[in-house]
């Protein structure tokens, strides 16, 4: 039996996804989707390419994923199912590509300077 892999990437994210025939099964760090992405709305970011792809149902998705928070997560995992599904059906690209599943967002948190309290934040200007 085939398995796909790939790796996606965003902000801190890094999430390794294998993808292989089966019942549409999502593992996300050995828990379900349900349990570790809990808000609607990112598992339905997960989920998005193989809807796309209409793929749903077909393949059970088994990611891990380190770093960064949950939207990052989220996104990561969807970028490597995203390129997972461009090695089993290169023609899904397509359908892909508009959505912006196959652009890896590089937009990262920009560092703290020194002598500011943040990144670009200022201290209060003092004329006198």
């Amino acid at each position: 039996m085939a398995q796909f892999q790939s790796i996606g990437r965003r902000k801190t994210s890094t999430a390794r996804v294998y993808l292989s025939k089966g019942t549409g099964k999502v593992l996300v760090n050995g828990k379900s989707l349900e349990d570790y992405f809990p808000l609607l709305d990112t598992q339905n970011t997960v989920l998005a390419p193989l809807r796309v792809a209409g793929f749903e149902g077909e393949y059970d998705v088994k990611v891990t994923v380190r770093g960064g928070g949950q939207s990052g997560q989220a996104v990561a995992a969807q970028h490597g199912i995203s390129r997972a599904i461009l090695e089993i059906d290169a023609e899904k690209r397509t359908a892909l590509k508009p959505h912006g599943f196959l652009t890896r967002d590089d937009r990262m948190v920009e560092r703290k300077k020194y002598g500011q309290p943040k990144a670009r934040k200022r201290f209060q200007f003092s004329k006198r």
